[in-house]
């Protein structure tokens, strides 16, 4: 069962980060725009593993699915606004973004394992209903 709420909170972190990764590590998308995709995958991946505390595999699983939402939604908008700048240029490079989406997949699978394994294997125990 995927836990919504997580994917959520690290799709929404995969977005932010994803868009303000060019401007926070500069030089990252003209020369090597893996990093910025890694970072923003793990950390968001991070925070979907770290909501979740499911299991490893879980974890792993949620952190790779809100990274990857999320990276489909930073590269159409990134495509768009290329497209609106440069033409096709921009529509080329943003196409060939995509092929980026993978690459931020597997660090969210594994910021997603780590974030679970941070966030420990506390479990709550609820009270039965007084009814």
């Amino acid at each position: 069962m995927v836990n919504w709420r997580a994917v959520l909170a690290g799709f929404v972190a995969s977005i932010i980060i994803g868009l303000v990764s060019g401007l926070g590590l500069p030089f990252t998308n003209a020369s090597l725009p893996v990093v910025g995709a890694g970072l923003a995958g793990l950390i968001a991946g991070g925070v979907a593993g770290y909501m979740n505390n499911r299991s490893l595999l879980s974890d792993a699983f949620h952190g790779a699915l809100a990274t990857t939402l999320g990276a489909v939604i930073v590269t159409l908008i990134l495509t768009l606004l290329g497209t609106l700048v440069t033409g096709f240029l921009g529509l080329g490079l943003g196409l060939a973004a995509l092929a980026f989406i993978v690459f931020t997949a597997v660090p969210g699978i594994v910021g997603g394992a780590v974030g679970g394994l941070l966030h420990g294997n506390e479990e709550v125990e609820m009270g039965r209903p007084a009814a």
